[in-house]
């Protein structure tokens, strides 16, 4: 089990947080994917037996917002 706070650019509204959240939570392995605005971080908890960080990095980066 993996957990990590990600820094992400470009995030300012509620389509966006629904836009990471959506994207990454579907991802297989992922188990909670929570955004705060006010600070630019993504928290994500996952499985890495089952998904990379990367590719949590680059499901981000797929929906338009720079992950730091």
């Amino acid at each position: 089990m993996g957990k990590v706070t990600l820094n992400v650019a470009g995030m300012s509204c509620g389509h966006c947080v629904k836009a990471v959240e959506g994207s990454v939570g579907a991802l297989v392995g992922v188990h909670l994917v929570t955004v705060n605005l006010d600070e630019g971080t993504v928290d994500v908890d996952f499985n890495s037996d089952l998904v990379t960080l990367e590719k949590i990095k680059e499901t981000i980066d797929d929906q338009g917002y720079e992950v730091a």
